[in-house]
């Protein structure tokens, strides 16, 4: 049980030293005598005020602590030129790989710099290429993005998401993709949800009832709804189809059949394991349950008359697919018939034209092969060296279909595959002043705490020297059964473009190998991650590719806990700290928005008294100790971040600055009118990329720029 009780309140007026030794004056911060009560022990509080995001307090909180912020970051000499650098290699044209719809191919397309990229389209016949929906449009500021889009079977109707300053909350639009006027309502209240049509009557999406006034952003996101929308009739008669308090779900989705023959419905409390349903929509049966409960994760790939192709985890920790006859579906479970086996790599599978395509992570790269759809290995995909690979989905009469390749010194490139002969051709090479020449990426293989090998690549100029001195950035996620796989960013290119090392670990909690690697870096096994990425620090000093004073931790969302984390367990390991949008208060994370749905990965502090001991043991917000000399820290967030909400931010920004005992600055960047990252602008990203590089080369002790 958990008890709050707020005693008095008191000013703190934090003050330290910056870089250059004058005082900085941090703004102001309200302090709280609040206390938790977890399993009989009382947990301090002072920053629990910062919760309440929309408060004209916490908002002007925010308005201090961005001024003080930008005007650090204005004062270092070369942040311009960086910007420059980046806005030059930015501009050029990039291009998504097609998609077949209707009379159409689609594809999006960026200029250079426009703040959202374009959606445009050709006639598959042959024609001038036209643009159907332009997402700068949407909004002045270009804040306003473009979140998926999806057609009815035959093209001529499409219902498209937008989302509102990187909101996870959706509003969902439908046009008549001939005429591109709108059709019906906009409907509201989406979130985490697909689109999946039932020919052109309408079509299945997913939404929470909205939290109430005052809480948008950070209120409990509770119970999935699956709906039904006519497209003939308003967003208030829509039917609800499954979830809701009578089926109490967190994440629920559908998806159509592309015969439109039947409905599946995958509901899953957590971010990982799953059930699934089916109903038979040409005979309009009940919804059955194909699995239920949530032990193992199941993923409907394709159909094939009665057939469903169903990747999963069950009794196969690195994935297989099997099938199962849809028509013989009751409640006795009935055994599965292997299509593609398990294999020592992960597995991932997509479908085109009656083949399947099995995407293996082999060693942190992609290897794909073509099978049959009754699992007759046909070839093996050449590709074009060792990276990323993805797309290789199609309809079942497209003999054509795209995928692109991508590593850390190879831009995204577009290939066109027939899927008869296995031929690919090239389809379409990015124009960017980048020559990979010039550079180098290779994998190694360290050792971890706990004498796991670590495979980490290690990206540079060509001819680079190991001195210890090396501006260098490690980059690590480990959570969720996500894999970093290579690809290529802009970003990454001007820092290795100005002599940097750029290293990104692929810990455990990841999905590079599969489940048992994810299991071995969650719960009370989640330090695994953090001394994973603690390894893979030491091994870039050791190796003499870096030192202390020239190493900078980055991550992102769980990779913002692993940064927060390891800077407060190992202080000295790094001269910089880049937290983003990090999950930092690991006692409360799952009270806020759809946090709860995160437990599978971290538990949760009401779980039993060692997992609260646990995660408080690590929890960032309430590992900052006085007298300790912490890395110069960058935070950002965005203040509409309804994933991760801003307030862990906030509040360990808050205890750095408190207790911060030596030069290096604590700083937190707070985006306006941006979430958690999705659909962010052109322009946002590189300011935002050109402020973390200035901070991080400033406080290296960098002068100034080769």
């Amino acid at each position: 049980m958990i008890k709050s009780k707020i005693i008095t309140l008191n000013l703190l007026t934090i003050l330290t030293l910056n870089v250059n030794a004058q005082i900085m004056k941090y703004p102001v911060t309200e302090k709280e005598t609040v206390n938790d009560e977890y399993f009989g022990e009382k947990v301090p509080a002072p920053y629990r005020w910062l919760e309440y995001d929309q408060s004209p307090k916490t908002k002007q909180w925010i308005k201090e602590q961005n001024e003080l912020t930008f005007d650090y970051l204005s004062k270092i000499p070369y942040k311009n030129q960086l910007k420059d650098q980046l806005k030059k290699l930015w501009n050029y044209e990039r291009v998504s790989a097609p998609i077949e719809e209707g009379d159409y191919t689609y594809y999006y397309k960026n200029d250079g710099l426009q703040p959202q990229s374009v959606l445009y389209r050709k006639l598959i016949s042959g024609g001038k290429e036209e643009i159907f929906l332009d997402p700068n449009k949407f909004s002045k500021d270009g804040t306003t993005s473009l979140g998926g889009i999806s057609f009815s079977k035959d093209g001529s109707l499409a219902a498209y998401q937008i989302s509102e300053g990187g909101s996870d909350w959706r509003k969902v639009i439908v046009v008549n993709t001939k005429t591109k006027k709108q059709i019906g309502d906009t409907l509201t209240n989406v979130k985490f949800s697909d689109i999946a049509w039932k020919s052109n009557e309408g079509f299945y999406y997913s939404g929470y009832q909205k939290p109430k006034e005052g809480s948008q952003l950070s209120g409990k996101t509770e119970h999935h709804i699956l709906y039904f929308h006519y497209i003939k009739e308003s967003q208030s008669a829509d039917r609800i189809i499954f979830g809701g308090e009578e089926i109490p779900r967190r994440y629920i989705n559908a998806k159509v059949s592309e015969d439109q023959r039947y409905l599946i419905i995958s509901a899953a409390n957590s971010t990982s394991g799953n059930e699934l349903y089916i109903q038979d929509l040409k005979n309009n049966n009940k919804i059955y349950p194909i699995v239920t409960g949530f032990s193992n994760s199941y993923d409907v790939i394709t159909t094939d008359g009665d057939w469903l192709y169903i990747l999963t985890n069950e009794q196969a920790p690195n994935n297989k697919l099997v099938k199962l006859n849809a028509r013989q579906i009751s409640k006795k479970r009935l055994p599965w018939q292997t299509v593609i086996s398990e294999s020592e790599s992960v597995l991932y599978v997509s479908s085109a034209h009656k083949y399947l395509f099995a995407k293996y992570v082999v060693d942190v790269h992609s290897e794909v092969k073509q099978y049959t759809l009754e699992g007759k290995l046909l070839r093996t995909i050449e590709l074009p060296g060792l990276g990323q690979a993805t797309g290789f989905i199609g309809k079942v009469n497209q003999k054509e279909i795209y995928y692109s390749f991508t590593n850390y010194i190879y831009p995204s490139t577009i290939f066109k595959l027939n899927t008869e002969s296995g031929e690919s051709k090239l389809y379409k090479k990015p124009e960017i002043n980048f020559n990979p020449e010039h550079f180098e990426s290779k994998q190694i293989f360290y050792t971890s705490e706990d004498g796991t090998k670590i495979p980490m690549t290690i990206t540079y100029k060509k001819g680079i020297k190991l001195d210890g001195k090396n501006p260098t950035i490690l980059y690590g996620y480990g959570g969720f059964e996500i894999s970093l796989l290579p690809s290529f960013s802009v970003a990454t290119a001007v820092w290795l473009q100005n002599g940097g090392v750029y290293a990104v670990a692929n810990l455990r909690g990841g999905g590079e190998y599969g489940r048992k690697w994810h299991d071995a870096g969650i719960k009370l096994k989640k330090k695994n991650v953090f001394n994973d990425f603690i390894a893979a620090g030491e091994y870039l000093i050791s190796q003499n590719y870096t030192s202390s004073e020239r190493l900078a931790l980055s991550g992102g969302s769980n990779g913002g806990l692993l940064v927060g984390a390891v800077m407060t367990m190992r202080p000295n390991l790094a001269k910089v700290a880049l937290p983003a949008v990090g999950v930092l208060d690991m006692l409360r994370y799952h009270t806020f928005t759809a946090g709860a749905g995160w437990a599978y990965d971290y538990g949760t502090a009401e779980d039993h008294k060692d997992m609260f001991t646990y995660l408080k043991s690590y929890s960032p917000v309430h590992n900052v100790k006085k007298g300790i000399c912490y890395p110069a820290t960058l935070t950002t967030t965005g203040d509409h971040d309804d994933r991760v909400v801003p307030s862990h931010s906030y509040k360990f920004t808050a205890e750095l600055q408190e207790k911060q005992n030596c030069s290096n600055p604590v700083l937190i960047r707070i985006e306006t009118r941006a979430g958690h990252g999705a659909g962010k602008p052109v322009e946002l990203l590189i300011e935002e990329t050109a402020d973390k590089f200035a901070f991080t080369l400033y406080n290296f002790g960098i002068k100034d720029l080769k």
